[in-house]
């Protein structure tokens, strides 16, 4: 096939190009440039998409004998991410920036563009499996190794981007075992830290970030009951589950810590209780996507079991989930803490990735009973 593969300047994708050589595809590297600002270099394992990475990802080609490109795709990633993540947590939203670059950039944007150029695949260094069914149907599954595990973020995936997918890192057992091949190659990423945090927030301060970004105005901390208790700088700058920089001025009555539950942007107002009200029992989904072809009950509005998981590095807990309309609700057998509208939720079956959806509410049967 040819494939193209998208070169990141770790060692995860130079492995992965690595082996999709090895097994005989005609491959092309590719690094999207994704920010307008050259001078910015990462700092040890914070930040990705630098000149720094672009130059290893090169050096990975020519190590490789593979042609080597840059696309610009800062102007939307721009629009499509940072925008995005800048509106979510102005709306009193907790975005994940991952799902929506890998939604809209890596395999939206480069997929189309290297479908157009003639390329049958698009390769990355994600640890995740496609699987193909009995029909020929792709299915999105876990990788091998559960610990480096990325299915959740890409759960946004379709049937169509599926087809269209390749991880040659799937049945890989560990991160230790890339890192010795990418050294038995000769590649200079073999001990490149892993990147981590928010690529476009590289000194990890999203708060500091978000403050250049929008508009701040103090407002009230009230507890539960709507009693005020605090007082904000500004609540876009809190997150559902956060217990750190409240500086409540009134302790709670047990004498234990506070946490956010909820953020009201239109009231300006952030609502902080108990650890035990950050429970939530069932989650509901907007913007709804099917990884591969939906399961039988999803056409028929049924209830199936499942298992959610709400966070990239989270513990998958078992819910039943249906659909409502256009609207996904999973109800969780084991209550999940600290859920925060904005936020993917990802269905497995096994470990098949079954979709996803965008929390747009939770609920804490507990708290409801207040």
């Amino acid at each position: 096939m040819r494939v193209l593969a998208a070169m990141s300047g770790g060692v995860d994708s130079a492995v992965a190009a690595a082996r999709a050589v090895e097994a005989g595809h005609d491959v092309v590297g590719v690094h999207l440039a994704l920010s307008r600002m050259p001078g910015t270099l990462r700092t040890g394992s914070r930040g990705c998409c630098t000149i720094e990475d672009s130059r290893d990802a090169w050096r990975a080609c020519d190590i490789l004998g593979i042609p080597y490109y840059v696309w610009d795709f800062s102007e939307r990633f721009k629009e499509d991410v940072v925008q995005d993540f800048i509106d979510e947590y102005a709306a009193g939203r907790t975005p994940n920036p991952c799902m929506r670059c890998n939604e809209r950039i890596k395999f939206a944007a480069l997929l189309e563009k290297a479908i157009a150029l003639g390329f049958d695949a698009v390769c990355t260094g994600h640890y995740a499996k496609v699987i193909t069914d009995a029909d020929g149907n792709p299915e999105l599954h876990r990788a091998a190794d559960w610990a480096k595990d990325q299915s959740y973020v890409l759960g946004v995936l379709t049937h169509e981007q599926l087809k269209h997918s390749m991880f040659p890192l799937a049945e890989t057992p560990s991160k230790a075992e890339v890192r010795a091949e990418a050294e038995r190659r000769g590649l200079s990423v073999a001990n490149k830290p892993d990147s981590h945090d928010i690529c476009f927030i590289p000194d990890g301060d999203t708060a500091g970030w978000l403050a250049e970004k929008i508009e701040m105005t103090t407002g009230d901390i009230v507890d539960e009951s709507g009693a005020k208790v605090g007082e904000h700088p500004g609540a876009n700058a809190f997150t559902v589950g956060q217990r750190r920089g409240l500086k409540l001025g009134t302790p709670a009555a047990d004498g234990k810590p506070r946490f956010v539950l909820e953020i009201r942007p239109k009231e300006n107002k952030v609502v902080v209780g108990p650890e035990a009200l950050l429970a939530i029992d069932e989650i509901r989904g907007i913007k709804v996507s099917w990884a591969g072809r939906p399961i039988a009950e999803v056409a028929t509005g049924e209830e199936f079991d499942c298992y959610a998981q709400v966070r990239a590095h989270g513990d998958p807990v078992p819910a039943r989930a249906h659909m409502a309309g256009d609207e996904l609700v999973v109800t969780l057998t084991e209550p999940l803490r600290g859920v925060a509208p904005g936020q993917t939720v990802v269905l497995y079956q096994g470990s098949r990735v079954l979709g996803q959806a965008t929390i747009d509410a939770a609920r804490s049967l507990q708290r409801a009973a207040l």
